[in-house]
């Protein structure tokens, strides 16, 4: 009896719509779990309320209280949950929503919270204008719930050190192994007022400006990141009631949702342990980590809703040879995007590859020879659940399959006479898809740099334009190019007479030099820059760089290696510790 005495102190009991709304004048923070009649409150969870209002000894701000969703008219569309739900309100406005009894994400949640109230109550901060969450009754056709349910992400950003020397790549493998899922990932100069506003905790200390100065300068990678829900962490269950032991099904997976879950590591505490903590820095905060989200990845909330999927598409001969055009249209009409694409004449070894599944059939002979008569179009298409798209809109590998089971695929429309198969190729899985985009569009890496006269606005969209043209930005540092490194960059114009004058131009300020990587990338990268002059740019070519940022000849925004040879000389000149994963292929 003395323990249900306590369970009632703990959290007051709200099983009416009058009760509700007396609850909702409370002060401060109220915790809310909303339960279902037929399985009462999530015991699981009373442990860490009781820990929390010992530790916070907040009575005045902090509240715990359970509310029966079947006899509260605002709960209607929270009734029938097979879960526990816990919404937050703060002064009777409801702004947060758990799903489940996620202990790590509702400890910090309430932390949070009480630190605001704290805070606030000192006058050292404004109330936060909070977006109160609306309950739509889930029975009406089409209505859609409010979907500000809480994920617990953090933040990290590799530093410019780790990124230079390629330990990025190990640190982001250790993260990924070690259960955490890499939600989202970008490469970008980090500007000062992003550095300082990032590393605000550490401002007092001493060695802070060059500290600026260090992250300024170089590339850094940044990281949304979250626990995997694939590895969930060792369970503690609850002791079990020797009275209740005999459960049905239903009721032991009931009782699964009220286990308690021990608390990971934070992504801090394992870099730490890993020691590479001094390469990677974490914010861990819910609220700093949704701000940051806006300004690093403003379409996080779209991207996180849609499965983006590279893959490998590729037209035999014949197609390509009479309907090259037709099977395009097709395909961007499909909504995928063609990142790459290029003719390619297969080997027989190649060709026997890509033809395995055949190998077995009477004309295996005849369609290798077929394969490798004249020029295939491989392409690198993109689109939202692209794999499993794909390969309904192409149909099976045969014609008479496609007749069976797909009559509407491509399959049966471009059959052609001559051999039984499908005239489209797509990659079987993502795997494949990789490792096939990886040998038809081997990485090749260029220099690129932006000059001086580019305003950090100006940069800012020349990142982006570079990032949507397919651009890997490998490597990158701002300096001030001297002679002997302009040298390397623009050899072949050292004998010019207006050479002085480009040395002059690069001497006026610091420029961004980066190595950008992707399938051809010297053409490409001088593609996208445009003619070097500006004024014929905005003619032949105005959606370009130059065209774009530039001024006149010499101030025309950016410079590029002509061809992959030059690149890689200029490349070992300004990036000393760079090494290209595939040397061979530049």
């Amino acid at each position: 009896m003395a323990g249900k005495k306590r369970e009632i102190q703990l959290q007051a009991v709200i099983n009416n719509q009058s009760l509700w709304d007396e609850m909702m004048q409370n002060k401060g923070l109220t915790v809310i779990d909303v339960y279902q009649a037929w399985c009462g409150p999530c015991k699981a969870m009373q442990a860490l309320f009781r820990k929390l209002k010992n530790e916070l000894n907040e009575d005045e701000i902090l509240h715990f209280v359970v509310a029966e969703a079947n006899s509260i008219v605002t709960l209607q569309s929270l009734r029938d949950k097979c879960e526990p739900v816990f919404l937050f309100s703060v002064n009777g406005k409801i702004i947060a929503k758990i799903e489940g009894a996620n202990a790590p994400l509702i400890n910090q949640k309430i932390i949070n919270l009480i630190n605001e109230e704290r805070k606030i109550a000192a006058g050292e901060m404004v109330r936060p204008q909070y977006h109160e969450i609306a309950f739509v009754d889930s029975v009406i056709e089409g209505a859609e719930e409010e979907s500000h349910v809480d994920q617990l992400y953090s933040i990290a950003i590799i530093n410019p050190k780790a990124v230079n020397t390629g330990k990025s790549i190990e640190i982001k493998e250790k993260i990924v192994n070690a259960g955490f899922v890499i939600e989202a990932e970008d490469k970008r100069m980090l500007s000062e007022k992003q550095v300082r506003v990032f590393y605000s905790q550490i401002a007092d200390q001493p060695e802070f400006e060059d500290f600026v100065s260090l992250m300024t300068t170089g590339l850094s990678c940044i990281l949304v990141i979250s626990r995997s829900n694939e590895q969930e962490p060792p369970l503690e269950e609850i002791a079990s009631n020797p009275e209740t032991e005999v459960e049905s099904v239903e009721k032991q997976r009931e009782m699964a949702t009220l286990m308690v879950k021990k608390e990971w590591d934070s992504l801090q505490e394992y870099l730490e342990r890993k020691n590479i903590s001094q390469f990677c820095d974490v914010e861990e905060n819910i609220d700093n980590v949704n701000k940051f989200i806006d300004i690093f990845f403003p379409d996080f909330k779209n991207m996180a809703s849609i499965k983006l999927e590279r893959i490998l598409a590729l037209l035999r001969p014949a197609l390509f040879r009479e309907k090259k055009e037709e099977v395009l249209n097709i395909i961007q009409d499909e909504d995928f995007k063609i990142l790459m694409e290029r003719q390619i004449v297969l080997s027989r070894k190649e060709a026997e590859t890509l033809c395995k599944e055949y190998e077995n059939q009477d004309y295996f002979e005849n369609l290798i020879e077929y394969m490798t008569s004249g020029p295939s179009l491989a392409l690198v298409l993109l689109r939202d659940n692209g794999l499993k798209h794909w390969k309904n809109l192409i149909g099976p590998r045969t014609v008479e399959e496609a007749k069976e089971s797909f009559p509407e695929s491509l399959a049966i429309q471009f059959a052609m006479d001559s051999l039984p198969i499908n005239q489209l190729y797509g990659s079987d899985s993502l795997e494949a898809a990789e490792k096939e985009i990886q040998y038809f569009f081997p990485p090749q890496h260029t220099l690129a740099v932006i000059k001086p006269h580019v305003t950090q606005e100006q940069r800012e969209e020349i990142f982006d334009l570079i990032k949507k043209a397919g651009f890997d930005i490998t490597q990158a540092k701002e300096i001030i190019i001297n002679k002997e490194q302009a040298d390397k960059i623009y050899f072949k114009i050292t004998n010019k007479d207006f050479y002085k004058d480009v040395l002059e131009v690069l001497s006026e300020g610091s420029s961004l030099v980066m190595v950008l990587t992707k399938w051809n990338a010297s053409s490409e990268w001088r593609r996208l820059m445009g003619p070097t002059d500006p004024d014929e740019a905005k003619l032949l070519s105005p959606n370009s760089i130059r065209a774009k940022f530039g001024i006149n000849i010499l101030r025309n925004a950016t410079h590029g290696s002509s061809n992959n040879f030059d690149a890689m000389e200029a490349i070992k000149t300004i990036f000393e510790e760079f090494v290209p994963e595939n040397p061979e292929k530049n």
